[in-house]
């Protein structure tokens, strides 16, 4: 039955990139300095993949089991999160852990190279003396870019007609060329292990979910004219379950729409067994290479993994997320989907971005991977809110009357309101460092904020911004900052923020989920692609 469900897909593996975005900034900036130019492109879109690559995580050798959905707020050490600085770090724990027993490593490369035209981006990778390629083909829609993208996966995903009507181009990516599904464990194909090796112990998902990223690497250095670094990622069934993973492990993905995954997918690990009909956990694991060797240990006993998926939603927040279900297939394992979602939910809930993920599995049509009515609309909300910055995302869980999930039966922990706090309590706070090409100014003594712009990388026809914003001695719901460049510098395409432009006047509005901060607290709120030389303007913050 499993083939009649899924359609074909790819793989990947994983090393923890070794710093926060602005200490990745401070590296790169150094490499161009010293004349390495094509290394700081290559850096140039990577520092972000992943926020908490400075937080110290150390994978205990065991752990104990739990027959319910693991706390995502208790720590390896048995310590709560209270606070969003202390959630980057735990969100790093979660990330090594299912990495360790559910994925395979996801590694990260010494270079990425590459182009985007109107038609295709060509990835050139090298690490560790060797090299791979692969490609995809880009589908834009009507108008003028640059245009956010949506990441489809196999040309199976979201109904690409919709996502191309929001004015949103369609990146078709072969996961097969990445990852060959149809291969033994012990003798994976595709561009993938071509460095890591055709014995990597990385499954499909995880490898696929390299390949997207480094899709975004390229978007990222090529400036912008074509594309913006405003990206999405979709597939359904098989694809859904890399879409998923792809979502989760890069933090520069805007928008995850993951359908219809199943096991492997966002189904809930623990629930699995206990909901009849659907896809055990030795077929998932069995049917293709989808899942790291190491999760063979669990496929009989899911109450001894130290996550589940409702942790892997969880790691995709604040961003957005829509995740689309099947009833109607119980193979596809729904209620357990709609139980993942509701606890990620939690994680979402106490990040105050309760409104950025969205569940529906409430349909009638029950043909696998169908363009669905009831999707379109919460469809082209999502992609208008994450990608566009504009209008409201559909915030909804709306769970079939068959298919409905009750989260109190599967946990036992209660769901925190995390403060604001720095991305990491480990490093100095952003505002208190100086680094080149920066400004910097102590925190605001009353109630309004500052903010500063730095430079995250430079190539030889623009530059990468980063934007810190710091509250006063009082909480900010939002802000609108506004700043005139010195010289030629214009933005070219931005992520996380409502920008518009008048010259060389810029303002920019936070876009929901980004406009909270907490007093003194200082967030690295959005960023942007500029033409011309990198440069920090003096910026002026406005508290909403």
């Amino acid at each position: 039955m499993a083939s009649s469900i899924d359609p074909p897909i790819s793989v990947i593996r994983h090393r923890l990139r070794f710093a926060l975005v602005l200490a990745a900034a401070c590296a790169v900036a150094a490499a161009f300095l010293a004349s390495h130019l094509d290394r700081a492109e290559a850096q140039a879109g990577i520092a972000s993949e992943w926020n908490g690559a400075d937080c110290a995580v150390t994978v205990p050798g065991s752990w104990p089991s739990n027959a319910q959905l693991p706390d995502p707020f208790t720590r390896i050490d048995g310590t709560r999160v209270t606070s969003q600085s202390q959630w980057e770090c735990r969100r790093s724990e979660i990330k090594a852990l299912a990495e360790r027993t559910v994925y395979g490593d996801k590694p990260q490369p010494d270079s990425v190279t590459g182009s985007v035209t109107s038609s295709r981006i060509t990835v050139n990778v090298n690490d560790d003396g060797r090299s791979t390629n692969f490609s995809a083909t880009v589908q834009l829609p009507s108008g003028t870019g640059p245009f956010p993208a949506v990441i489809v996966y196999g040309g199976f995903g979201a109904d690409t007609a919709t996502i191309l009507g929001t004015g949103t181009a369609v990146v078709n990516y072969d996961p097969g060329a990445v990852g060959a599904e149809g291969t033994p464990r012990n003798n994976k194909q595709g561009a993938f292990y071509n460095l890591y090796g055709a014995t990597s112990s990385t499954g499909v998902l995880m490898a696929q979910a390299w390949g997207v990223s480094r899709i975004i690497d390229v978007i990222e250095q090529s400036g912008g004219s074509i594309l913006k670094p405003a990206t999405g990622v979709t597939g359904c069934s098989r694809y859904g379950k890399g879409a998923f993973v792809a979502g989760a492990f890069d933090q520069r993905i805007a928008l995850t729409m993951p359908i219809e995954s199943g096991s492997g997918g966002v189904a809930a690990l623990r629930s699995i067994p206990q909901e009849s009909g659907s896809q055990p956990l030795s077929s998932a694991y069995s049917e293709q290479p989808w899942l790291g060797d190491a999760f063979s240990a669990y496929t009989a006993n899911p109450g001894a993994l130290p996550v589940d998926t409702h942790e892997i939603v969880g790691m995709i927040a604040p961003r957005g997320l829509f995740i689309m279900d099947n009833p109607h297939i119980e193979w596809l394992g729904a209620r357990s989907g709609a139980l993942a979602a509701l606890g990620g939910a939690e994680v979402y809930k106490a990040l105050g971005a309760g409104s950025n993920i969205s569940y529906h599995s409430n349909t009638s049509n029950g043909t696998h991977c169908a363009t669905r009515t009831e999707w379109k609309t919460p469809l082209q909300q999502s992609i208008n809110r994450f990608l566009h910055g504009t209008g409201a995302p559909p915030a909804t869980i709306s769970m079939h009357p068959n298919k409905t999930a009750n989260l109190a039966q599967w946990r036992t922990w209660t769901t925190p309101t995390l403060t604001a706090g720095n991305p990491s309590e480990t490093t100095t706070p952003p505002e208190q460092t100086t680094n080149p090409g920066e400004t910097s100014s102590p925190p605001p003594a009353g109630t309004g904020c500052t903010a500063k712009v730095a430079v995250a990388s430079q190539w030889e026809s623009g530059w990468q911004g980063s934007v810190q914003i710091t509250a006063g001695s009082s909480a900010i719901n939002g802000w609108t900052l506004t700043w005139t460049w010195p010289g030629s510098q214009r933005i070219t395409s931005s992520w996380n923020a409502a920008v518009t432009s008048s010259g060389a006047t810029v303002t920019a509005e936070d876009v929901g989920w980004n406009g909270a901060i907490a007093a003194g607290q200082t967030a690295t709120s959005w960023g942007f692609v500029a033409s011309g030389t990198g440069t920090a303007p003096a910026v002026t913050c406005t508290p909403a």
